[in-house]
């Protein structure tokens, strides 16, 4: 085992992958070969008897690209043959058929169907990727920040103060709508008489009311200070000082 059996010379070889492989019935033995750099060879299948040790058949392959790698498929009796370099690559099929069985058999053996007038082809329908969802750009924060502030929900604005005219003390209701307050107003069924009012004479209409019937303060004092006391005025104070 220290010494080749046989050593074949003109086998050129760029790849550590390529090997070499027995024929189906082991009578032959075969390899691929690199296309050298001067050009004159492209990549061949080499084989030779196993029995005489002599190269039988050299087969082109590929006038350009390398064989890398080989095999000879036992079952459809088929040679397979792996071209390419560091680009690009390609498989290349051998077969013989009255011998090969299936396999690129099945291919060959069948014509192109033919085109009929009936055929028809539906026209592909192309979408534009910006037009879809999944493809837009998302919205910057500051759009969707302004977004939000015109949604009083979303924004949490509170709510506005009432405003407007009013009826009754109260801002904003009024008795009917403007064009009936309007009208009744004009026909002398509405007086607002407030602005015309003494305030203080406003209220002291309700003193004998709330002197014969107290509710709030008064009760309290009933007991302790039945006699209302006043403060004395600060302004009388100084003066007499």
């Amino acid at each position: 085992m220290k010494t080749p059996l046989k050593v074949f010379d003109d086998l050129p070889n760029n790849y550590a992958e390529t090997n070499a492989s027995f024929s189906s019935d082991e009578q032959l033995i075969f390899t691929g070969t690199s296309v050298e750099k001067d050009g004159r060879n492209g990549g061949l299948l080499c084989f030779f008897d196993r029995r005489k040790l002599e190269l039988v058949s050299r087969v082109g392959i590929s006038p350009h690209y390398s064989v890398i790698r080989s095999l000879w498929h036992p079952r459809i009796n088929q040679v397979f043959a792996t071209v390419g370099d560091k680009k690009e690559g390609g498989t290349h099929i051998l077969y013989d058929p009255s011998v090969s069985q299936r396999g690129a058999l099945v291919c060959v053996g069948r014509a192109p169907r033919k085109k009929s007038v009936d055929d028809y082809e539906v026209q592909p329908l192309i979408h534009n990727p910006h037009a879809l969802p999944l493809f837009r750009d998302q919205p910057s924060r500051k759009r969707q920040r302004e977004k939000m502030m015109k949604d009083p929900l979303k924004s949490h604005k509170p709510e506005a103060p009432v405003s407007g005219p009013g009826f009754g003390g109260k801002i904003g209701t009024t008795k009917g709508s403007l064009l009936t307050q309007y009208l009744m107003k004009e026909g002398g069924l509405i007086k607002e008489t407030w602005m015309d009012e003494d305030p203080r004479e406003a209220i002291l209409k309700y003193a004998d009311a709330a002197k014969n019937d107290p509710k709030f303060i008064a009760p309290a004092y009933a007991q302790t200070q039945p006699e209302t006391v006043f403060a004395e005025s600060d302004s009388d104070g100084e003066e007499k000082k």
